[in-house]
């Protein structure tokens, strides 16, 4: 029943073109995203939960749920409709104002600069972050936006889930890369323009904004081996190291893993870190680590071909890990150990702060316009994963910031899926009707107000709701 520090953060996580809306309003410019169409299981972008007209609601709802916190994201083309050109004052001002509300409500609004939608325009002249004059583009912008707000925000992150950017086939579609044979070569490329994006960024705050805190957030892959076969547990490490630690090496210490260079060197990539890349990276700091975490993974050496890159493992060799449960639909495995390991083991190895960006589970779920959402589901995975924070904090010593649960009032999903709902608020539309976009409160709202009532005291399931 420990209570954590005083001054702890809950809060809530999310995107902008997964909140927002107001495509093509405002000023906006239009992003990767505005042009996607929807699929059957995917809506568009251009209404998403409407925040942008109904931000306020929003935030008293996560003020009546006793949060703290708030990490949002703004969106590059709306404030620079080119992505590199002229700024646009509405869209500033739109955001000014934003922050201004958070903070009359007592909740601490922490910045990310990009969360995979890239302007529009960046995208078809350059191919997104294949070109440095996309890295060009976003320090000036970042530095835009910490001369604008750093009077208001003391905390913010550069790129979300930088790894998923870098280290994964799926860094082509986050990076803003329209064309091209997604070579290895072009992955590397993209993977250090970004490191140098954020590299650039974080050095400017602390030379200039020394008030401000930035740190680098990647999504954590905590991997295991299928079994205690010598491949299955090097594999396994090797996917740690290029995943997770070459990134956190980079954003503590100021370079990258002996590892990922040794790889570098093998396959002819030296080439893509440019003249004094490496003393720009050295000059880096973190004030904090952030990441993101869902799920575990396990890995099977015998499914992965020979010879293949580490960075493609995952498309061969992840398997099911019997031990642990899985979600219904996206078969993600619940693992709040894993939560506690991670916590533990980073905090151990880089000393840092850590601070936890997103946590949540994606069911499908409807409402039938009367009666509450019943989601004791989710109650007992944050209930779980709390749980693990908490002794990893009072247990084994791991200094954590706060706890920002992802989506909790409910978004569309990565993919534009509605699906897919993480909210502990149910948002009243689907895939392909808007409806009415009402905001309910679902089983697990109430639940959360008990957490953070007590400061993560009270973890206990709600045996009845408030009407």
């Amino acid at each position: 029943m420990s209570k954590l520090k005083k001054g702890f953060l809950w809060g809530n996580s999310t995107s902008s073109m997964q909140t927002e809306g107001a495509w093509n309003v405002g000023g906006k410019g239009k992003s990767v995203y505005d042009v996607r169409e929807s699929t059957e299981f995917s809506s568009d972008w251009k209404v998403a939960t409407d925040s942008y007209n109904r931000y306020e609601e929003d935030f008293d709802l996560m003020k009546e749920m006793g949060m703290n916190a708030y990490r949002f994201q703004i969106s590059w083309s709306r404030v620079c409709p080119d992505g590199d050109g002229e700024f646009n004052e509405e869209g500033i001002a739109f955001y000014d104002k934003f922050i201004d509300e958070l903070i009359n409500r007592g909740i601490e609004p922490k910045i990310c600069l990009y969360h995979f939608d890239m302007p529009l325009k960046l995208a078809q002249k350059y191919n997104g972050f294949l070109s440095r004059e996309v890295v060009d583009a976003f320090v000036r912008y970042g530095e835009e936006m910490l001369k604008r707000f750093s009077h208001k925000v003391t905390y913010w992150i550069t790129l979300n889930e930088q790894n998923l950017y870098s280290a994964t086939h799926k860094a082509f579609k986050y990076a803003g890369y329209l064309t091209g044979e997604q070579t290895l070569e072009e992955l590397y490329t993209i993977s250090h323009n970004i490191m140098m994006a954020h590299t650039r960024f974080a050095n400017h705050l602390h030379e200039f904004y020394p008030e401000c805190q930035v740190g680098g957030m990647l999504t954590y892959m905590e991997v295991y081996p299928l079994t205690s076969h010598p491949k299955d547990i090097y594999m396994a490490r090797q996917l740690d190291e290029f995943m997770n630690h070459n990134l956190l090496e980079a954003y503590t210490h100021g370079k990258y893993s002996n590892e990922i260079l040794g790889f570098m060197k093998k396959n002819n990539l030296m080439h893509v870190i440019k003249e004094g890349d490496l003393e720009e990276m050295a000059k880096m700091t973190s004030d904090f680590l952030a990441f993101s975490y869902y799920a575990s993974h396990t890995i099977d050496h015998t499914k992965i071909p020979e010879g293949t890159p580490v960075n493609a493992y995952w498309e061969y060799g992840v398997v099911r890990n019997p031990h642990v449960e899985a979600t219904e639909g996206w078969g993600w495995q619940i693992d709040p150990m894993g939560f506690r390991n991670i916590l533990v083991k980073v905090y151990n190895r880089y000393k840092l702060p850590l601070f936890p960006n997103e946590n949540g589970i994606g069911v499908q779920e409807e409402w039938d316009g009367v009666n509450e959402i019943q989601d004791d589901y989710r109650i007992e995975y944050h209930r779980d994963h709390i749980q693990a924070m908490k002794d990893a904090i009072l247990e084994d010593g791991v200094d954590v910031i706060g706890y920002l649960g992802w989506g909790l009032i409910d978004i569309p999903s990565s993919q534009g899926d509605m699906r897919k709902r993480y909210g502990m608020v149910y948002v009243n539309r689907t895939n392909h009707k808007l409806l009415d976009l009402k905001r309910v409160p679902k089983k697990s709202f109430y639940w959360m107000q008990q957490v953070t009532a007590t400061n993560g005291a009270n973890l206990e399931n709600l045996v009845t709701v408030p009407s």
